[in-house]
């Protein structure tokens, strides 16, 4: 009688992407089909593969190139695994830049900023680490168990952990007092 072990094997991956926006797609469909096939529920891959894009947008509008490339000419890298722990790590990596990778507070009408309030908001943690040759690594843990049986479940849906409550939902304001005074 054979004894058979299945033994999970940690879904990983890293690639140099173009240091601009040609490389995104390639990386964001790569990375969904690898964990696809490692078993990744479909909406932990969906909030994985847009804090791959919001990161490598960021690190190649923030960011140089990996090396002594020219900005446009070089590359980033972009990695993916799960970890032993079973958490799905995203991390992309550049050259470093002028300012550290921090959440903003866009106005309204900015067309951009968003990026890390949205990460912020997908995932179970985040952060920067630098090397000594100038690198910025910007972590994210987008879900710290993917083999738990509720992964496959959205947390809550990105809108309801982003949007503020409903006026109603909002203790000690009542619209029917401040119509009491028109009239």
């Amino acid at each position: 009688m054979a004894l058979v072990v299945a033994q999970e094997v940690p879904t990983s991956s890293s690639m140099a992407v173009p240091h601009g926006p040609a490389g995104v797609g390639m990386a964001r469909r790569r990375m969904r089909e690898q964990l696809r096939g490692g078993g990744v529920a479909e909406s932990v891959i969906d909030d994985a593969v847009l804090v791959l894009s919001e990161l490598l947008s960021n690190a190649c509008k923030h960011g140089r190139p990996l090396g002594d490339a020219l900005a446009g000419d070089g590359d980033v890298r972009a990695a993916w695994r799960v970890d032993a722990a079973g958490r799905l790590v995203v991390e992309v990596t550049d050259g470093g830049g002028p300012t550290r990778p921090a959440p903003a507070t866009p106005s309204v009408t900015a067309h951009g900023g968003r990026g890390l309030n949205i990460i912020t908001a997908l995932a179970d943690d985040w952060g920067v680490r630098d090397d000594a040759r100038g690198e910025v690594t910007v972590w994210v843990i987008v879900h710290d168990d993917v083999h738990d049986p509720d992964a496959g479940h959205r947390r809550d849906d990105f809108a309801t952990r982003i949007t503020a409550p409903a006026v109603s939902e909002i203790p000690g304001l009542d619209f029917a007092d401040a119509f009491d005074d028109v009239g």
